[in-house]
């Protein structure tokens, strides 16, 4: 089978996005014939590529196209825009090029499922759309957009695509609720979650890192990863004053969009540390480092954005503390497993007593710990991506199906892949 998978962002682009990518085209490409359509490398690359209107590469088992759109600095929001509708204008016409049986779209532009629902259409393929984001009401509730009329065209020309899709690829219960709700029919959405390469390396408290990061405090409730809008941060922030004194410290390691306003909401309170993003060889040490680990997604995202954090966390054997609704599938995943707790992202008050519980009584953390171990192999990438094939797969034999038995009931685009309950 030929795939045709469209992402502006791949390596060395450093996006969770173009990372993601790079592992499910891997994965599809040890049975299938891929090429993937992207732009000139934008998102803080480890290289940068000369202007050229397109050029094709030949990585292992796959080929990469890129168009070449441009690449300004995505600190405004103009220059991310002008990056989006260049990487779209030229990708559009050379996907036209490109022999494909199925087109996969992800999330990069936030309107490319739109994008890639008009080249599935054009080219008369079948679309599988993994929704990383849900747009337009992540930009909505990042308050990045206001109400418009030309939102609300967006978001019907979103549900459209929904529409068109052959199977709708989501990376959580929550998602895959909101995108039923749109009147998508829950046969064609599916759970594919990111998950975590099994086994992990483990961190150890001696090495430097972790000493950076404790240091001062004796029970660590650690953040790490981006500070994007998504987190309740007003709540955290609260909840370290109120146990200001109490040897309990909340660590930041990373950065993103909040970074600065936290950093300034938190000055003088040597509660709160903040620190750099580390290296990716790190990364075991700083997990290695927490007695307690922050999930947060703020009241209203739930399902809008899943933070696919969790699984590293998990498989470090991190206790868990989901800040966020008890929609919210970290949420229902922490609460089924008894890996952590959940807590009211409105409410410091009740955070600060969970937290000021949970070091107060190690042995529950321990058991917690325990939980989250057991748990982590049950979301392994190796397993996440082999369901990503044979959706796919299945979109492209139903659709053969379908021209050789013309109206036969439960055939069709929706494949023989049945929804997955990720709790079960």
């Amino acid at each position: 089978m030929r795939i045709l998978l469209l992402n502006e962002y791949f390596p060395p682009d450093t996006s969770a996005t173009a990372k993601m990518a790079a592992a499910v085209v891997s994965a599809l490409a040890e049975r299938h014939q891929v090429t993937v359509l992207c732009g000139r490398p934008s998102y803080d690359p480890a290289e940068r590529h000369p202007y050229y209107l397109w050029r094709r590469d030949r990585r292992g088992k796959y080929n990469v196209v890129r168009v070449g759109s441009t690449t300004h600095a995505r600190v405004r929001m103009l220059h991310r825009v002008i990056n989006y509708l260049s990487y779209v204008i030229l990708a559009v016409p050379a996907a036209m090029l490109v022999r494909a049986d199925v087109v996969l779209a992800m999330t990069d532009p936030p309107f490319q499922g739109i994008v890639g629902a008009f080249v599935a259409l054009l080219k008369r393929r079948p679309l599988i759309y993994n929704i990383r984001d849900l747009y337009p009401e992540m930009a909505l509730e990042g308050r990045i957009v206001q109400p418009a009329f030309w939102v609300r065209i967006w978001e019907r020309l979103h549900c459209w695509a929904l529409r068109r899709a052959a199977k709708i690829v989501v990376l959580g219960e929550d998602t895959r609720e909101r995108i039923i709700s749109k009147g998508i029919d829950p046969a064609r959405v599916a759970v594919v979650r990111d998950g975590v390469l099994m086994p992990q390396a483990e961190g150890t408290r001696e090495h430097a890192v972790v000493q950076e990061i404790r240091r001062g405090f004796r029970f660590v409730v650690l953040h790490a990863g981006n500070l994007g809008f998504y987190g309740a941060w007003d709540t955290l922030l609260k909840a370290a004053e109120m146990l200001d004194g109490d040897g309990i410290g909340f660590v930041f390691v990373g950065d993103g969009a909040q970074r600065e306003r936290i950093a300034v909401s938190a000055k003088g309170c040597p509660a709160v540390k903040l620190l750099p993003f580390q290296p990716a060889e790190e990364v075991r040490h700083v997990l290695a480092a927490a007695d307690l680990h922050m999930v947060t997604v703020r009241r209203g995202l739930e399902g809008v954005v899943v933070p696919s954090k969790l699984y590293p966390i998990l498989a470090a054997g991190g206790p868990v503390l989901a800040l966020a609704s008890r929609e919210s599938d970290v949420a229902r995943v922490v609460a089924h497993w008894g890996c952590g707790v959940v807590v009211d992202p409105d409410s410091p008050a009740s955070l600060a007593a969970a937290v000021q519980d949970l070091a107060r009584n190690p042995t529950r953390v321990a058991e917690m710990s325990r939980r989250a171990r057991e748990l982590a192999p049950s979301f392994s990438m190796q397993k996440e991506l082999q369901l990503f094939t044979q959706i796919v797969e299945a979109a492209w034999t139903g659709r053969r199906n379908t021209k050789h038995v013309a109206k036969d009931a439960g055939l069709g685009d929706r494949g023989s892949v049945v929804h997955r309950l990720p709790l079960g």
